[in-house]
């Protein structure tokens, strides 16, 4: 039995890493993904956890496979094709952290996983199964998206989604409307950024879209918003918690860190989103803040997510309750 399991893109980030002495930018390769993420911010936490998607059978594709083993995650489904190419990510920062992206996804391998590749072993074996929208832009990944959260739901797990919009990897605003809202009625608990809200349900503001979300049936929705902290709705409850101040290198994998948080605490609870009084809520979110503080504080995704001994650290008191 896994504690979470994933599917979704595997990739590399290249990010920004000073000037070469013939004035060129460099790029450092560095591992990201954000369902990748999420499971290695979980697995360093010290839950037990498995990836499925599809690399190539590169040189990225052998880097990334060696990534995820070496942190804990298991890779029994992490299929290498030598037709596609893994994909790429070229990421810009701005002099205060925030990314812009440029893909190299045209298509890449991510988009390619099959129905036949999936491991239904893993995903009828895990408590929680998560997925993001980015393996719902092209087939044959989308049906396969949907055939795996169909089949991780059917078998009890705890539905987890994070619909994580990149407009350069959709045919049109209008497209990612439709698609990243197909899986809503499948969801149990959802992640989505302030900047998302319009998109999932027609509403601008957080509380009005939380709302929306919770009412179409969705256990418990949480809106990131930045450094004002995050929102989260369940079906009885409401609140707001706070951001951690601190100084932000770099925005990559931030709320891959803080999901993988929220998900720790979840999982550790041994209850269903729906069960869940607001202090625990609360709780959840407070934790999954100090995740994500020490994520921002240092370069790249999955190189940044933090243990679970340095998250103690920064905010112990909130497991002697």
């Amino acid at each position: 039995m896994f504690d979470v399991a994933a599917l979704g893109e595997l990739l590399i980030d290249f990010t920004p890493c000073g000037i070469s002495p013939a004035g060129m930018r460099l790029f450092e390769q560095n591992p990201g993904g954000a369902p990748a993420n999420v499971l290695c911010a979980l697995s360093n936490l010290g839950l037990k956890t498995a990836f499925i998607g599809k690399v190539g059978q590169d040189m990225h594709g052998d880097f990334l496979r060696e990534t995820l083993q070496s942190q804990k995650v298991c890779t029994t489904r992490l299929v290498q094709d030598s037709n596609v190419f893994t994909t790429l990510a070229f990421v810009e920062l701005s002099e205060s952290g925030e990314r812009s992206f440029s893909f190299a996804r045209k298509p890449g391998a991510d988009t390619c996983l099959k129905i036949g590749e999936l491991n239904v072993d893993i995903i009828k074996n895990t408590k929680v199964f998560h997925f993001g929208s980015l393996s719902l832009t092209d087939e044959p990944a989308r049906s396969t998206t949907f055939s795996a959260v169909e089949t991780a739901k059917s078998s009890g797990a705890i539905i987890s989604y994070d619909p994580n919009y990149r407009a350069l990897l959709w045919n049109s605003r209008e497209e990612a409307m439709v698609r990243m809202r197909s899986v809503l009625s499948l969801v149990d608990v959802i992640k989505i950024s302030d900047e998302e809200t319009e998109l999932l349900t027609g509403a601008k503001s957080p509380d009005d879209a939380s709302k929306i979300l919770v009412e179409s049936g969705i256990s418990c929705a949480v809106v990131t918003l930045g450094k004002d902290g995050a929102l989260i709705r369940t079906k009885t409850s409401l609140a707001q918690v706070k951001a951690i101040d601190c100084t932000v290198v770099d925005t990559t994998g931030a709320g891959d860190a803080f999901w993988g948080g929220f998900l720790y605490k979840l999982v550790q609870s041994n209850k269903r989103p729906g069960e869940l009084t607001v202090e625990e809520t609360n709780d959840f979110v407070e934790f999954a803040n100090a995740v994500a503080t020490l994520c921002v504080q240092k370069r790249g995704a999955i190189p940044s997510m933090p243990y679970l001994k340095d998250v103690m650290n920064l905010y112990p008191q909130k497991e002697r309750r």
